[in-house]
C-alpha cells in the first residue's frame, strides 16, 4: 500500500498556481491558462505563417506555451468518490428551512469542500504545499448511502496525499463513510472516515482525515505535522463550558451526576471519584452546570454529551444496541410500571412465573408505541390476535429450556460459580478461619462462624479440614467485607433486606464443586445485636427451606455484585478512561490507537445510557438490587481493591488462587480446579490476543529505544493513571511502560476488558437470570429464623414456598430486569468480532495483515476447541443431562440471544 501511495515528484512553476473549483465537471486554474478539456477556459492553437519572419516575442510566447503544455501533461486530475451515509433526525432529514438551503447547495455542486494535504512540505521552501481542493458534488443515492464525487487536478510535484481536509457546507452535520481517490500514479488512496462532519455554519474548523499508513510520532510526514498536532488539540478541548452535541471533545469528571437532588432530597447521591471515601474512574465530562439544591452534584438533562463520534443511535443499520437499550429504558419500563399499579406485589405461586414466557404480561400501554418497538424489540413485543391489545412476552431461557428443574439444584448452584456469568469471584481458601478485616468494635468478631466441625461434618470423613486445606480443596465466594458495613443502611429501606454472606464450596475428585455452608450475618445496631447463623445442605424438611432461602439471600448479593463489580466497574467503567485518554493523547494515524480503536467503539454511548437510566438515583439498579440506593456506592468500595495489573486474566487468577505459575503447564499457569470453562477457555484467548499484540508491537517499535522516546505514547499511559484513574495514581503496582514487554502486558490487558472478561460476564445474562428464581437480584425479606416472632415462623412451617416467593424481586422488579437482561445479552446483527474483518490500516500493511491473518486462524481454532470440550464427558460443568454448554469465549455468533461471541468492544 506504500507503494501505491508514492508518487514522482516533479519540480514545476505550477505548484504556486490557485486552483478555483466550480460545479463538477468544470474545473479552473486560476490564470485559465493550461486547463482539461472540460474546463470553461482553453487554450487556443497558433497557426503561424510558413514564411513569417518569426520575432523574439513570438519565440517567448511560444516556449511559455510549450513549458505550460509539459506542465499539463504532468499534472493529475484525481476522482474523488465519497460515501456518506443517511441518518435520522440529522444530514438529509426532511424537516426545516435548512433541508431546502443543502438541496440549493446540493444543485450548486458544493456539498463538500475537499482540500488534498500533501504528506511532505516543500523541499524548497520549508513551507506546506498548496493543498489541491475541489467540491463534490452528489451523484447518486445507493440504499443508506449517498455518493458524492469531486475532480481535483494535483500539482505534479505534490506527492504522496498525506491527509484530506473536509468542510461541510451543508446546514446540518453529516456521516462520512469513506473517500477514494482516483488517479494518482501509485494506485487509488482509501482514506477511511466514519466520522460525522459537523456544518461549518456551526463550527468553522475543518475536519482533517488521514490516510491509512500509520505514523510513530517521530516518523510523522514533515506535511502532516502540523495537522497532527491541532487535531490532538482540538480533541482535547480547553475544560470549559458546557458540551454541545457536534463537539468531539474528550475530557474528564468524577461521577456526580448519577443523583438528582433538584428534584427530590432523596434522590441526592454522592460524588464518586476526587475523594478518599468513594474513590473511583473517571467518566467524560459533559460541563453541565451544577444543581440548585447540591453544587457538588452536576444537574441532568434528557440527553448525556459524549464525543459525537462516540454516538451512533441517529445511523439506521448501525443501532441496534443503542437504541434498543434506549427503547427498553425509556419505553417499556415505564409501560410495566403502569400495568403493574402494586409495585410491591410478588407472585403468588411457581405456576405464574412460567406465564411471564408462554402467556406474558399484558401492557395496554403498549399499543401507542406498537409500531416502533415492534421493529427494536422483536423477541418481547408480540402481537396479540386482539390487535388492540399487546403484551410483553419473553423467551424461554436456555437454563430452562435444557433442565426445568436445574435452578434449584446444589450441583447448578455451584457449576455456575466456575461456568455461569460471575466467574471472577470465586476464591481458594488459604487460611483458616476464615476472617474479617473490618472493625470487631464496629461489626463483631472477625472470625467466621463457619468452624471446622461444621466443615467435617459436610465432608463427612472424606477429609480432615487440615486436609481439605492442603490439598486445596476448599474454596469461597466472600462478600462479608463488602456488604456487612451497608447492612443496617439498606434495611433502612422499604422492601429489601442484606446480610454480609459467605459461601463455601468442597472440590470433588470429578473437578465439580459442592456446597458445604452459608454464612449470614446481621451486624450489631443501636437497637439489635449481632446475629449471625451458618446454613448448611440440609437432611429434613426444615434445614432444606433454609437452605433455599439462604442460597436465595446469597445469589441477591452475587447478583448484585455481578452487576455492579464483575461487569460494570471492571468492564464499562474503568475502560471509559483508557477510552478517553486515547483520543486525547494518540493521533488517529498512530499505530497504537489504530490497534484499540476497534475496542472503543460505543462503549461511551452504552455508558451515558447507564447513567441515564440503569445506575442512576431511582434507576433500574437501585429499585430491582438488594442494596437500593446503596448499590452504586458498593462498586466504589470494590475500586478500593481495584487493580489494573489483576485485571490481567492470568494475575486475575492467581491473585484469587486458581492458578499458580507453571512454566511446563499450558499458558504457564496451573489452574487449582482442572475443569474451570471460564479458565479454560479464557487463557486460550489471552493467549491468542496476546500473540496478536505482540505481533503488531514488535513491527511498529523495532527499536524498545521507540517507547520511551514516543511522547503520544507516554502521555497516554501517564493519563490513563494520573487523570482517568486519578484515585489511584500513586499505587505502586502500576506497570511500568519502558520496554515492548511493557507495552505488550499493558494492551493485552486493555484489549481483554471490553473483549473476554466483558463476553464473559454479559452475553450469558439472560440464558442464567432470564429465570429469576436461578439468580434473584434482590432478597425482600430477611431469614425466617432471624428473630422471629411466633406469627412468622408458624407461616414459615405451614407455607415455605409463599415464603420463599415472597423473598424473590416483587413482579415490576422481576419483569423490568428481565426486560433489560434480554437486550444487554443481545447481539446486534452488525456486531463486530474478533478477528472477524480486518480494519483498514491493518490491511494496508503486509506484515500486520499476515499478523491479522494468523490472529484469525488461531480464533477458529479456538471454536473447534470449544466445542470439543463441550462435548467431553470429563468436564461435567460444560457437559452434561440439561447442562448448559460453556459457550461465552467463543469468537464469533449469530444476531441475538446467544449465549456466546466476543466483539471487539463493550457496544452494549
Amino acid at each position: 500500500m506504500q507503494n501505491m501511495l508514492r508518487t514522482q515528484i516533479h519540480q514545476s512553476t505550477a505548484a504556486s498556481q490557485c486552483f478555483f473549483f466550480l460545479q463538477s465537471p468544470f474545473i479552473h486554474r486560476s490564470n485559465g491558462v493550461g486547463s482539461s478539456s472540460s474546463s470553461l477556459g482553453f487554450r487556443r492553437k497558433h497557426n503561424f505563417p510558413k514564411k513569417k519572419k518569426i520575432s523574439l516575442s513570438n519565440i517567448k510566447a511560444q516556449s511559455s506555451e510549450t513549458i505550460a503544455a509539459t506542465i499539463d501533461q504532468k499534472d493529475v486530475t484525481v476522482k474523488a468518490d465519497i460515501t456518506i451515509q443517511l441518518s435520522v433526525g440529522g444530514f438529509l432529514s426532511s424537516i426545516g428551512l435548512s433541508h431546502g438551503l443543502d438541496d440549493i447547495t446540493d444543485l450548486l455542486g458544493k456539498s463538500l469542500l475537499l482540500e488534498l494535504v500533501s504528506a511532505e512540505l516543500d523541499p524548497h521552501t520549508g513551507l506546506e504545499k498548496r493543498a489541491a481542493k475541489g467540491y463534490a458534488h452528489k451523484v447518486k443515492q445507493e440504499g443508506d448511502d449517498v455518493k458524492y464525487a469531486a475532480e481535483i487536478v494535483v500539482p505534479s510535484d505534490f506527492g504522496d496525499i498525506g491527509a484530506v481536509l473536509v468542510e461541510n457546507e451543508h446546514h446540518k452535520e453529516m456521516y462520512l463513510k469513506d473517500m477514494v481517490l482516483n488517479g494518482m500514479p501509485g494506485g487509488p488512496v482509501t482514506v477511511i472516515c466514519n466520522s460525522w462532519v459537523h456544518s461549518k455554519f456551526d463550527i468553522p474548523e475543518k475536519r482533517v482525515f488521514f490516510t491509512s499508513k500509520s505514523y510513530l510520532p517521530s516518523q510523522t510526514p514533515s506535511g502532516l505535522k502540523k495537522y497532527r498536532e491541532k487535531e490532538l488539540e482540538s480533541l482535547r478541548g480547553n475544560g470549559e463550558g458546557e458540551r454541545q452535541k457536534a463537539d468531539r471533545i474528550y475530557d474528564y469528571d468524577t461521577y456526580n451526576d448519577l443523583g438528582n437532588p433538584d428534584s427530590s432530597a432523596d434522590l441526592k447521591r454522592p460524588v464518586l471519584g476526587g475523594n478518599k471515601e468513594f474513590p473511583y474512574p473517571r467518566r467524560c465530562r459533559t460541563g453541565r452546570p451544577p444543581c440548585k439544591t447540591d453544587p457538588a452534584s452536576e444537574s441532568r438533562s434528557s440527553s448525556v454529551y459524549v464525543p459525537r463520534d462516540e454516538q451512533f443511535s441517529e445511523i439506521k443499520n448501525l443501532t441496534f444496541s443503542a437504541t434498543t437499550v434506549y427503547s427498553v429504558l425509556h419505553a417499556v419500563i415505564p409501560s410495566l410500571e403502569t400495568a403493574v399499579l402494586d409495585s410491591s406485589l410478588g407472585f403468588p405461586f411457581f405456576t405464574a412465573i412460567d406465564t411471564l414466557f408462554n402467556e406474558g404480561v399484558n401492557v395496554p400501554d403498549l399499543n401507542t408505541k406498537k409500531g416502533f418497538l415492534k421493529n427494536i424489540l422483536p423477541r418481547l413485543i408480540k402481537a396479540l390476535k386482539d390487535l388492540e391489545r399487546d403484551i410483553l412476552a419473553f423467551e424461554t431461557p436456555e437454563l430452562i429450556l435444557r433442565d426445568k428443574f436445574a435452578w434449584d439444584r446444589d450441583e447448578e448452584f455451584s457449576r455456575q460459580t466456575l461456568a455461569g456469568i460471575n466467574p471472577y469471584v470465586l476464591k481458594l481458601v488459604t487460611e483458616w478461619p476464615l476472617k474479617s478485616s473490618l472493625d470487631p468494635e464496629i461489626y463483631g468478631p472477625q472470625e467466621s462462624s463457619i468452624t471446622t466441625e461444621i466443615v467435617e461434618s459436610q465432608i463427612k470423613g472424606v477429609l480432615t479440614l487440615e486436609e481439605a486445606l492442603k490439598q486445596k480443596k476448599l474454596f469461597v465466594v466472600d462478600y462479608h467485607d463488602t456488604l456487612l458495613p451497608y447492612v443496617n443502611k439498606v434495611r433502612e429501606i422499604n422492601g429489601t433486606t442484606l446480610y454480609g454472606s459467605r459461601t463455601l464450596f468442597l472440590l470433588t475428585p470429578e473437578s465439580t464443586l459442592r456446597p458445604l455452608a452459608i454464612e449470614l450475618t446481621r451486624p450489631p445496631s443501636e437497637t439489635k445485636p449481632l446475629w449471625r447463623k451458618v446454613y448448611t445442605p440440609g437432611h429434613d424438611s426444615t434445614a432444606c427451606w433454609l437452605w433455599r432461602l439462604a442460597k436465595i439471600h446469597f445469589l441477591a448479593h452475587d447478583s448484585g455484585i455481578h452487576q455492579l463489580v464483575s461487569h460494570w466497574l471492571r468492564t464499562h467503567c474503568s475502560m471509559e478512561p483508557y477510552i478517553i485518554a486515547g483520543n486525547r493523547q494518540l493521533s488517529a494515524m498512530h499505530p497504537i490507537y489504530r490497534l484499540l480503536h476497534p475496542h472503543f467503539r460505543y462503549t461511551m454511548e452504552i455508558n451515558a445510557l447507564a447513567r441515564e437510566a440503569l445506575i442512576n438515583a431511582g434507576g433500574i439498579i437501585e429499585s430491582s438490587f438488594s442494596p437500593g440506593k446503596y448499590a452504586i456506592q458498593l462498586s466504589s468500595v470494590a475500586y478500593k481493591a481495584w487493580r489494573f495489573d489483576q485485571e490481567a486474566l492470568p494475575a486475575d487468577l492467581i491473585s484469587r488462587g486458581l492458578a499458580v505459575e507453571d512454566p511446563t503447564a499450558p499458558h504457564g499457569l496451573k489452574l487449582a480446579i482442572k475443569d474451570y470453562p471460564f479458565a479454560n477457555d479464557g487463557l486460550l484467548l489471552w493467549d491468542r490476543l496476546k500473540q496478536w499484540v505482540s505481533d503488531y508491537v514488535n513491527h511498529y517499535y523495532p527499536d524498545p529505544a521507540q517507547i520511551q522516546s514516543d511522547h503520544e505514547l507516554q502521555s497516554w499511559w501517564t493519563e490513563i493513571r494520573t487523570k482517568g484513574h486519578a484515585d489511584k495514581k500513586d499505587e505502586p503496582w502500576w506497570p511500568k511502560l519502558e520496554t515492548r514487554d511493557d507495552l505488550i502486558g499493558i494492551l493485552t490487558t486493555i484489549i481483554w476488558v471490553p473483549s473476554g472478561h466483558h463476553a464473559a460476564v454479559n452475553f450469558g445474562q439472560y440464558h442464567y437470570a432470564g429465570y429469576f428464581p436461578n439468580r434473584p437480584t434482590i432478597a425482600r425479606v430477611n431469614m425466617p429464623d432471624e428473630d422471629p416472632n411466633e406469627t412468622q415462623w408458624k407461616m414459615f412451617l405451614e407455607k415455605p414456598e409463599v415464603m420463599m416467593l415472597m423473598t424473590y424481586p416483587s413482579q415490576i422488579q422481576a419483569t423490568k430486569v428481565m426486560a433489560v437482561l434480554d437486550v444487554l445479552s443481545s447481539h446486534s446483527p452488525d456486531e463486530e468480532y474478533l478477528g472477524e474483518t480486518i480494519e483498514p490500516s491493518w490491511a494496508s500493511d503486509p506484515i500486520i495483515a499476515a499478523a491479522y491473518e494468523r490472529f484469525t486462524g488461531r480464533l477458529k481454532e479456538l471454536e473447534g476447541i470449544i466445542d470439543d470440550r463441550n462435548a467431553n464427558r470429563e468436564f461435567r460443568n460444560r457437559h452434561g443431562a440439561g447442562v448448559v454448554p460453556y459457550e461465552l469465549l467463543k469468537p464469533l455468533s449469530e444476531p441475538g440471544v446467544t449465549g456466546k461471541g466476543v466483539p471487539y468492544s463493550i457496544s452494549i
